[in-house]
């Protein structure tokens, strides 16, 4: 996964085989820096009470794909790794984006200092 900023914009760009396990079309998303209302990286509480609808989960190694809880349509790609990237959207088809990416901590600097 690949996450750039042009212009006003966050894209971020899926590998191949980050899509297969997310069961999405989409290569990339596009979201406009003010769309985001917040970014962190606070470990994301995950629910069963969550609807994966299509996605990937096997515990402790992927969850990946489009969830609806009760804040909403999700999109999750978390592996086993720590690094999380959260952002909460507002006008976008997801509510919230969870990511595990390396160094998360400096992306939520950047969206910051873009927005």
């Amino acid at each position: 996964m690949n996450l750039s900023i042009v212009g006003d914009k966050l894209l971020i760009d899926l590998e191949w085989y980050e899509q297969l396990w997310a069961f999405t079309l989409n290569k990339t998303f596009e979201i406009p820096l003010n769309h985001i209302k917040r970014v962190s990286t606070e470990e994301p509480q995950s629910n069963w009470a969550e609807i994966r609808a299509p996605g990937t989960f096997l515990p402790g190694v992927i969850k990946a794909g489009t969830y609806y809880t009760r804040n909403g349509r999700e999109f999750w790609y978390v592996t086993a790794e720590q690094d999380y990237l959260i952002l909460e959207l507002e006008d976008e088809p997801y509510k919230k984006m969870v990511l595990t990416i390396s160094q998360s901590e400096a992306w939520v600097e950047r969206i910051e200092q873009n927005k």
